[in-house]
């Protein structure tokens, strides 16, 4: 991690559903999103601490009900073996405060092979026209 976490401040900062899914390794409900349906240009960022991560243009409708993207931004994200419920996967967790985001899979139906499925209570858009 990159940054120095101050866990009461995060937890200020974050609803309860938020810390449980970011800081706790949870997962929110398939298909309750509000980013699952999001189609505006723009950069994908943590909740926790603005970190840039997904480009929208990774972002695809896998069916799953979670937001979906082929790639990450380089350097942006690291992956971590997660064998926790008897499965063996892969999380992903933001480079810079160690945040959990889902996980990734080899399934994914572009060119790269990988499907990010992540948890959009852990991600906020910056959308390009609220840059300008």
């Amino acid at each position: 991690m990159n940054i120095d976490i101050d866990e009461n401040e995060i937890k200020k900062k974050l609803t309860s559903e938020e810390y449980r899914v970011l800081r706790e390794k949870g997962t929110e409900a398939p298909f309750s999103g509000v980013l699952l349906n999001e189609k505006r240009a723009g950069t994908y960022k943590c909740k926790v601490c603005l970190n840039p991560l997904f480009p929208s243009d990774a972002k695809f409708e896998s069916g799953t009900g979670w937001p979906s993207f082929d790639q990450a931004l380089p350097g942006a994200t690291k992956l971590i073996i997660d064998e926790s419920y008897g499965m063996k996967r892969t999380e992903v967790v933001c480079v810079k405060c160690g945040s959990h985001l889902g996980h990734v899979f080899d399934d994914g139906p572009t060119s790269t092979g990988k499907r990010y499925c992540l948890n959009s209570v852990c991600l906020e858009l910056a959308a390009e026209e609220e840059k300008k």
